[in-house]
């Protein structure tokens, strides 16, 4: 068996190689060089980004896919790299050029590879990404501790970005990730990470101040977990821990944005905002209540302490 299945790799391998080749030989042939995302129009009907993900989601990082964005930084240590001023006049811009900066990186190791070449701009749009943090930041996290964050990663979409309450004149955006990972076997996965993005502004520029990721997990929810699912949580932890909820209303929800609203046993309406990640869990986001004057505020309520009062 172990026999046969080498024979199947070997053979397997040679076809793959020889495809590599033709079609590198038929790229050259009709286009004079490899083929850019940004021309996919070149194959009319043809979606190229189906090749590199699964998520019907659109992907929002799409800044620089031509690719001509990155010619200024060739063979500049990280240190000599200055963004362009326009990249960080506002702070969702800046979001978005920094994370359209990183779909165009890799960093694929020995241990976990994937692709059949090049892939994006391999290391070159990190150093770049650097530039995006404040000097604070910089202090805290050196660049190759930066670098080392993404190691196996070789490619990475933004499927949802939203702006978060502002609080003290912090700007802060969530965020959730789609990424192809490499690996030992021989193949390439897609996984998935959201968090937040914080932002500082310095000198009439948004730079990144803070950032805290957290990845998906696709086992846990289904077999162990209710925490995942947002009725659950606001019966459980609002209702049977903090013996806040007199009447809860029907929950709403537009795309992957849901909505729960309840009458508290103190006679306040209360709104908690979930988001949906790729993997169903429902994240809480944010939390409101409505005051006196008919306006909702923003409000931090902990249910765990809810249950340490007890």
């Amino acid at each position: 068996m172990k026999g046969f299945v080498q024979k199947i790799k070997q053979k397997f391998s040679k076809s793959k190689n020889l495809s590599l080749v033709m079609g590198a030989q038929y790229e050259r042939q009709n286009y004079g060089q490899p083929l850019d995302r940004s021309q996919s129009s070149q194959f009319p009907g043809r979606d190229v980004e189906t090749y590199f993900r699964p998520s019907s989601l659109p992907i929002k990082n799409t800044l620089f896919t031509d690719h001509h964005f990155f010619d200024p930084y060739y063979d500049k240590d990280v240190n000599e790299m200055k963004l362009p001023a326009t990249l960080t006049r506002t702070a969702e811009g800046t979001v978005l050029a920094y994370l359209s900066v990183l779909r165009e990186a890799e960093n694929l190791t020995p241990s976990q590879m994937g692709g059949c070449g090049t892939v994006g701009m391999a290391k070159l749009p990190y150093p770049i990404a650097y530039q995006f943090f404040t000097k604070d930041y910089h202090k805290n996290v050196s660049y190759q501790e930066y670098l080392q964050s993404f190691r196996g990663i070789g490619h990475l979409n933004v499927i949802k970005l939203n702006r978060l309450p502002d609080e003290n004149e912090v700007v802060s955006y969530f965020i959730e990730l789609e990424t192809i990972e490499g690996s030992s076997k021989g193949l390439t996965y897609f996984a998935y990470y959201y968090g937040k993005i914080q932002l500082k502004k310095v000198h009439s520029h948004y730079k990144i101040d803070q950032m805290k990721l957290y990845g998906e997990d696709f086992l846990c929810a289904p077999y162990h977990l209710w925490q995942h699912d947002a009725e659950a949580v606001v019966e459980v932890m609002y209702g049977n821990w903090c013996q806040l909820i007199k009447k809860k209303l029907p929950t709403t929800q537009e795309g992957y944005v849901k909505t729960i609203v309840f009458i508290g046993t103190d006679g306040a309406e209360y709104r908690l905002i979930f988001y949906q990640l790729t993997n169903d869990t429902d994240v809480l986001i944010s939390q409101f209540r409505k005051h006196s004057k008919g306006n909702f505020e923003t409000i931090h309520i902990d249910p765990y302490d809810c249950v340490k009062k007890r």
